[in-house]
């Protein structure tokens, strides 16, 4: 997989902005990534033809996890010895193929090195979810950490957002929201977003569909997210 494609994609996004971490320090001290081994059955091994780039709603997975050790680094705030406050983060960055059976846990994988966990904290601010990331889906795209974590960052830093506190306050569908979300980005239509949401209507997740060579595409009828007239809320996280 030739993963300097990514910059293929960004000639149709607008410059970087860092506008997803309201504010990012990553501790003196982070936790030593651990192996994760590949579950019982999970490992699949299929062509990639498209990836999806997922990216979470920091405040919704916050909002009833503030005070959970496991996810200090995320959810703690730098007063209490996480990286910082987040809107959307990277959940990863993820193969896929012509079809609902997506590849994943292609091969072992050992411990990611501590340095350059500590390069994608202010991204991805879990040391447990970016070794599964890896684990689970560049396993499946190259044998080089590095050059995997680099192409989810560089994609995740290029993507733009609509204005969340204003769509936060006022009546909002799934399709209102993927419509608002694309505007933001040139080169993607609504079409190329699938929205999560939890059981309770809340933002959780936005996905991006992605071509093999990463450029925006319409998403597969197989990928599927919330319904378009659906209701939308969006937690801000207190604010």
């Amino acid at each position: 997989m030739r993963l300097w494609a990514v910059a293929v994609a960004l000639l149709l996004l607008p410059s970087i902005v860092h506008a997803q971490a309201r504010e990012c320090r990553v501790p003196d001290r982070i936790e030593a990534p651990r192996a994760v081994p590949i579950p019982s059955g999970e490992r699949r091994v299929t062509p990639v033809t498209r990836h999806i780039l997922a990216l979470s709603w920091s405040p919704e997975f916050c909002r009833t996890r503030r005070g959970d050790r496991r996810h200090r680094m995320q959810c703690g705030g730098i007063a209490n010895g996480g990286a910082g406050r987040f809107g959307f983060i990277l959940h990863g960055l993820w193969p896929e193929t012509n079809g609902p059976r997506w590849p994943q846990w292609c091969r072992p994988v050992t411990a990611l090195p501590r340095a350059l966990v500590r390069e994608h904290l202010c991204t991805t601010p879990s040391v447990s979810l970016i070794q599964r990331e890896w684990a689970k889906h560049g396993s499946c795209m190259t044998r080089d950490p590095a050059r995997y974590l680099r192409a989810g960052t560089i994609l995740y830093r290029a993507i733009r957002y609509p204005d969340m506190n204003a769509l936060s306050r006022r009546p909002l569908t799934v399709g209102q929201f993927a419509r608002a979300f694309a505007a933001a980005n040139r080169g993607i239509s609504p079409d190329m977003v699938r929205v999560q949401s939890n059981a309770r209507g809340w933002l959780t997740e936005v996905r991006i569909c992605l071509a093999r060579n990463f450029r925006p595409q319409r998403c597969p009828r197989w990928q599927r997210g919330a319904r378009s007239n659906e209701r939308l809320r969006i937690w801000r996280g207190g604010a």
